[in-house]
């Protein structure tokens, strides 16, 4: 199969899911015992909410159709980046979700570039100087670093670098600054988990027949750790690809304890305030994003190694 018609097919196949998360979505969202009309108006603190009130709510949000219309509706908007208005403070949704992403989405791409190089460069050192010294304690540290909450790291980098010494800020994002220690505690959190792939497949592959015939034909020892690391990344390639949403998905943390201005405080604030509107935008976007970058990492690795394309 040509790589065309591979990603054609792959696209194919994610549609259907994408409609069966959409659905998913809208929901469970719509599992909550209350009336959404009753929670549109405490949203709002509407002092005295009556019978009549919850009518004409339902009626101009239109939930009083039938539960099928409600999804196609929601889906035909969402399709449109319409994913309605706020039910706090009566904003479209996008206009307050939108900025959010990309702050967001800033934070994810710089951590996720520092993430992928330093996993790469600690899974090559540890995996030729497997069982030294070096090897040792990088997996020691990374296996501490790893264990350590990420609230907890970032308290002590506040502390020390924004507190004490007085060199970054603390929270926000006004400048190149601001991006220095929640990227800081990001990196660390992950890349003690992804090196250890690199490493793992590197040592896998040292240990292949070409590796033998490379340096018996005499290629320098560059060539063949360069050889042995391209073979190893098409193992890592899903999960570094997989790395940039999940990374997305998971500053909510982080988001909180340096007060940036992204999707994750956002979530918190909404799912505090019931603002059911922003959480279902907020899961729809992560759930389309991990969709779209598994297909990205299933093309990746088709065109790196053409016998998968068989397997679809």
């Amino acid at each position: 199969m040509d790589m065309g018609s591979y990603i054609v097919k792959r696209i194919l196949l994610a549609i259907p899911l994408l409609f069966v998360i959409s659905f998913i979505t809208f929901v469970l969202i719509n599992l909550s015992p209350l009336d959404p009309a009753v929670v549109v108006l405490q949203a709002q603190e509407v002092p005295q909410i009556t019978d009549e009130l919850i009518a004409q709510t339902n009626e101009a949000l239109g939930f009083d159709k039938p539960f099928v219309i409600q999804y196609v509706n929601w889906l035909m908007a969402c399709m449109q980046f319409d994913f309605g208005s706020s039910y706090v403070s009566g904003e479209p949704v996008w206009s307050l979700i939108g900025p959010a992403f990309l702050n967001t989405l800033k934070l994810t791409l710089v951590s996720s570039v520092f993430i992928i190089g330093f996993s790469i460069l600690l899974g090559v050192i540890c995996a030729m100087r497997e069982g030294k010294v070096v090897d040792k304690s990088v997996r020691g540290l990374s296996f501490v670093l790893t264990a350590m909450p990420s609230y907890w790291l970032a308290a002590i980098m506040i502390w020390t670098f924004s507190v004490k010494l007085d060199l970054l800020p603390t929270s926000g994002m006004d400048s190149l600054k601001s991006y220095i220690l929640p990227v800081i505690v990001i990196t660390v959190s992950y890349t003690g988990i992804y090196f250890r792939t690199v490493r793992s497949s590197m040592l896998s592959n040292m240990n292949e027949d070409y590796v033998l015939y490379g340096r018996a034909s005499g290629l320098s020892e560059r060539k063949v750790t360069l050889h042995i690391l391209r073979n190893s990344l098409q193992v890592a390639v899903s999960i570094f690809c997989m790395a940039i949403p999940i990374v997305l998905g998971s500053t909510v943390v982080i988001e909180n304890v340096f007060a940036w201005p992204g999707l994750g405080r956002l979530s918190v604030r909404s799912i505090l305030n019931r603002d059911f509107p922003i959480i279902q935008a907020y899961v729809l976007i992560l759930a389309v994003t991990f969709v779209l970058f598994n297909t990205i990492s299933d093309v990746i690795n088709a065109a790196m190694n053409p016998r998968l394309r068989k397997d679809l």
